[in-house]
């Protein structure tokens, strides 16, 4: 059963033509090129050259000297715009908190195109990013890949291509909102009998539709069809249907979970249903069972070193994500905060030298795909995005120190070969919250502003 279909009508801007001539290029392949050439063309990276290459009709020349290039950076875990900024009781619709399985809504019908988060977040180099659910329900409701654009709507914004997610939670978050209602899940082992009922609904709903689509292929085959005696599908379920679609692979399952035990329950829980799960989210234990997520191919998306403020997270340490790495798993930074998402450079900067000073190996380019290229597999848009490669999207970063230095910031941001966004210039606010707050001849100290 396929995903639900979108608009993807993409906003309407031409590409631009760009040579970026002596940067230093950051493939996220392994690869780092010195004063190497970039070339951006009908929206795509059509070369990567350790030469001077030489400028087409008409392209925008940029001296890169001293200057670094990346993908653009990519967060697998956002709630901008379904919990924007302002924040108030009236923007909050990131959980819908009225039962603890809610497969049928979807994160996209929640997010506000206009909180000014994005445009904050595209000034720090992000160029994609997934906006889920929270964590309130055992099953959330479907997550949505959006790209860095203006847009009236999510579904303007969607990255084209993409698949939904699937947010589901375990831990404290579920069992919390649930128990102090005198409700279940209240202990864990509910929230695991609750999932596994869920489940177990949508595997018999599945069955009933392969029934269906049998006794409907030999309804067709007869010489003449009696079209009193043909099958009727089952009554549709838009929650079972986000299930199906999990269990077909469809939909990317991600999971908020922290400890260890739970995550190997969870794995359990996937073997039993038959789906796969993409990314463990948060997942401040995971580096102790990082070679199982290994064998798993299950990414961890996790913090540079949030932990501590709830049981939960006490584990946590800085160099887990070095650790998935060393184990041959995919680990992820990611900020699940409006704040860390104009900074996830640095983010990841942390947890690379949190493992450095320890003495683990680990080399510059294996932190940058915590930002670039994982994210794009966990996302399942790799094969667009998350690395400089001739023939992917031009989703591109150029930042005026290495993107390590906190004293980096991103110079210019292309989304899909769109400068959209430019350090030197003043752009013009995608948030109507913006608009009007910044005027070059206004000051705090004017007779007439006071």
């Amino acid at each position: 059963m396929n995903a639900q279909p979108r608009d993807l009508t993409p906003v309407e801007v031409e590409p631009e033509t760009v040579l970026i001539e002596g940067a230093t290029i950051m493939t996220a392949t392994g690869e780092v090129i010195e004063g190497g050439s970039l070339l951006l063309e009908d929206g795509k990276i059509a070369r990567v050259s350790e030469e001077k290459l030489d400028a087409p009709e008409g392209a925008k020349v940029i001296d890169g000297t001293g200057r670094f290039v990346t993908p653009g950076l990519i967060d697998t875990h956002s709630h901008l715009g379904v919990y924007p900024t302002p924040y108030v009781k009236a923007h909050s619709d990131g959980n819908e908190a009225s039962a603890p399985t809610t497969p049928q809504v979807d994160a996209a019908h929640s997010t506000w195109p206009q909180d000014p988060g994005f445009q904050k977040a595209l000034a720090g180099g992000v160029t994609a990013l997934q906006i889920l659910p929270g964590s309130a329900n055992i099953i959330g409701g479907r997550a949505v890949t959006l790209e860095l654009h203006p847009g009236i709507s999510a579904q303007a914004m969607h990255f084209d291509g993409a698949p939904d997610g699937l947010k589901m939670a375990c831990g404290e978050n579920p069992k919390r909102v649930y128990g102090d209602r005198g409700g279940m899940p209240s202990t864990r082992m509910g929230t695991m009998a609750v999932w596994r009922q869920t489940l177990q609904k949508a595997r018999e709903t599945r069955r009933a539709y392969e029934k269906y689509r049998e006794a409907l292929a030999r309804w067709k085959s007869a010489k003449e069809p009696d079209p009193k005696s043909k099958p009727q599908p089952p009554s549709r379920d838009l929650g079972m249907e986000t299930l199906i679609g999990a269990m077909e692979g469809d939909i990317l399952v991600h999971i908020h979970c922290y400890r260890a035990d739970e995550m190997i329950q969870v794995l359990e829980l996937a073997d039993e249903f038959d789906f796969e799960i993409r990314s463990f989210h948060h997942a401040l234990e995971a580096y102790k069972i990082r070679d199982v997520l290994a064998e798993w191919n299950v990414a961890v998306s996790t913090w540079a070193d949030w932990w501590g403020y709830k049981v939960e997270m006490h584990d946590g340490i800085p160099q887990n994500a070095a650790l998935i790495h060393a184990a041959g798993g995919r680990a992820i930074i990611h900020s699940d905060s409006p704040n860390d998402i104009q900074r996830l450079n640095q983010e990841a900067a942390k947890a690379y030298w949190a493992a450095k000073h320890e003495g683990m190996e680990l080399s510059e380019d294996d932190a940058l795909r915590w930002i670039t290229a994982n994210p794009a597999w966990a996302l399942g848009i790799d094969e667009a995005t998350g690395t400089i490669e001739a023939g992917k999207r031009a989703d591109v970063v150029l930042w005026s120190k290495h993107p390590f230095s906190v004293y980096a910031e991103a110079d210019m941001v292309w989304v899909e070969g769109v400068r959209e966004y430019d350090r030197a210039e003043d752009p013009a606010p995608w948030s109507d919250f913006e608009v009007g707050q910044f005027a070059d001849d206004a000051s705090a100290d004017d007779e007439e502003v006071q």
